[in-house]
């Protein structure tokens, strides 16, 4: 159950005025439990993004071109226009892009990863995905430093939704080949003063509806230079003070995306629960 703003101020109005008692406790009961649901998390598969967030991908070719580019990594092996090809949803109306670009062949993951051209700092992220095949690979980078893993058939430590090397999720949430799946993720990004790393980036995630990860830290960057900034910088250890875009993760399987969408924080608190 969700209500908007609007609902709420006017059921709000109408608890403050003078009533019989018993239908007073039963419009505070009312308004106490829409309270309570408002506070949990709008999470999981079709979600609707928030007022303020930006669509980075809604299936079509022009948002692909105008808002992604490949990352110009020291493995970019692909050349503009963006190879992903845009697909017919295999479930619903409308249409996905798929990860299996040619320069992405056997696992060659940095050769043609596509990357937002917007880069981010403190954000709300909603990512839909779907593994066409067993033992498809991909992955969702914050920040082009921090990969989400998706790899189907793998829930270990570099498994599917592991903060990959770092943290594995707290339950088994994928949804399987063939079904879409969503991640929704508050992110922190990392702090520095005078130009030194005071405080780690943090994550919190929810996989398809449930939390699998709860106000994690995240060490490094992992997979060297061809992964992402920093990866080659300290051996991932060296976390600079700049943002990152978005990336996605080609590895020659056919992974589709849709329904990407950002929300622009400024995350205060060290906590990035939701």
């Amino acid at each position: 159950m969700y209500i908007s703003h609007n609902k709420f101020m006017k059921l709000l109005k109408l608890s403050n005025q003078p009533k019989e008692p018993m239908k007073n406790i039963a419009l505070t009961l009312i308004l106490f439990l829409i309270i309570s649901l408002n506070s949990i998390a709008q999470v999981g598969i079709g979600v609707e993004r928030p007022q303020g967030a930006e669509v980075l991908f809604d299936g079509s070719r022009e948002m692909l071109d105008e808002k992604w580019t490949y990352w110009d990594g020291p493995r970019l092996a692909a050349q503009l226009p963006i190879k992903w090809e845009i697909v017919d949803d295999p479930i619903d109306p409308g249409t996905a892009m798929s990860s299996n670009d040619p320069a992405g062949a056997g696992g060659k993951y940095g050769a043609a990863d596509i990357v937002t051209k917007k880069e981010f700092e403190d954000f709300r992220l909603h990512v839909e995905f779907l593994v066409k095949e067993e033992g498809g690979n991909s992955g969702v980078y914050l920040q082009n430093r921090y990969e989400i893993q998706i790899l189907d058939g793998d829930y270990g430590i570099h498994g599917m939704a592991a903060i990959i090397n770092e943290h594995l999720p707290s339950q088994e949430a994928y949804n399987g080949t063939g079904k879409w799946n969503a991640y929704d993720i508050n992110f922190r990004a990392a702090r520095f003063e005078g130009g030194e790393l005071t405080e780690k980036a943090r994550v919190t995630i929810y996989f398809n509806g449930k939390k699998i990860h709860e106000d994690k830290e995240i060490q490094q960057v992992w997979g060297g230079p061809n992964s992402g900034i920093d990866g080659g910088n300290d051996g991932g250890k060296g976390i600079t003070d700049r943002p990152g875009g978005i990336k996605l993760q080609a590895e020659g399987y056919h992974v589709l995306y849709r329904n990407i969408w950002i929300q622009e924080k400024e995350l205060t608190d060290k906590n990035t629960d939701f």
